[in-house]
């Protein structure tokens, strides 16, 4: 009861002030909605350089920069030649180490941290999943400590393990029954504001049809 008491007075105050600032919620209100257009590196680097105004006008804001490192690494996942992957994710794994110092005890910072080492796994999967595979899992675990609802966490989670069946040649069918029940759960987890993250459900609905 205590913990549920806290969280809500930590969600009215971040609604409190974000109601305050009324041109950084339309500013970013605006930025974010061109990701449903961003398909190519080219598209999520204009995204991140918005963002990285924003951060700029609004230094103690960290959704900005959450936002800006997660355009770098969605540009290396869009990337089609190897050797330009690295250095989108050299930026990003600057932006995480800011958000790290800046909100320590934000669940959101470690699955996109989680999200960030997979991404360098996978520009070499076979020399890298013995490095990057663990500090994945653990910075999903770090989240997931701090948020067990978190459902961009979760779905990091289950995607490992699904990943990880398949290549031991395993079944998967108790992790695609925990997809499904994240994919079910998915629309009660509210996000604290209109623009904090809430990224995740399209992927889960390709995950739990992986599974069919």
């Amino acid at each position: 009861m205590k913990k549920l008491i806290i969280s809500s007075v930590l969600l009215l105050m971040c609604v409190i002030a974000m109601a305050q600032k009324p041109a950084y919620m339309q500013a970013m209100g605006k930025t974010l909605s061109q990701y449903a257009t961003a398909h190519s590196p080219a598209d999520f680097q204009q995204i991140a350089n918005k963002f990285a105004v924003i951060a700029k006008a609004e230094p103690e804001e960290w959704l900005p920069v959450y936002y800006e490192a997660q355009s770098y690494i969605l540009m290396s996942f869009t990337e089609s030649e190897p050797a330009k992957k690295d250095p989108y994710l050299d930026e990003a794994e600057k932006l995480v180490n800011q958000l790290i110092e800046m909100v320590p005890e934000e669940s959101e910072v470690y699955a996109l941290q989680s999200f960030y080492y997979t991404g360098r796994l996978v520009v070499n999967p076979m020399e890298r999943s013995q490095k990057y595979g663990p500090l994945s899992g653990q910075a999903n675990g770090k989240a997931l400590s701090l948020d067990p609802k978190n459902p961009r966490a979760r779905y990091l989670n289950v995607q490992m393990e699904i990943g990880r069946a398949r290549f031991m040649g395993g079944d998967v069918s108790a992790y695609c029954d925990q997809a499904k029940q994240l994919l079910a759960d998915w629309d009660s987890y509210k996000p604290k504001s209109p623009i904090h993250p809430n990224w995740g459900k399209e992927q889960v609905v390709g995950l739990v049809k992986s599974c069919e």
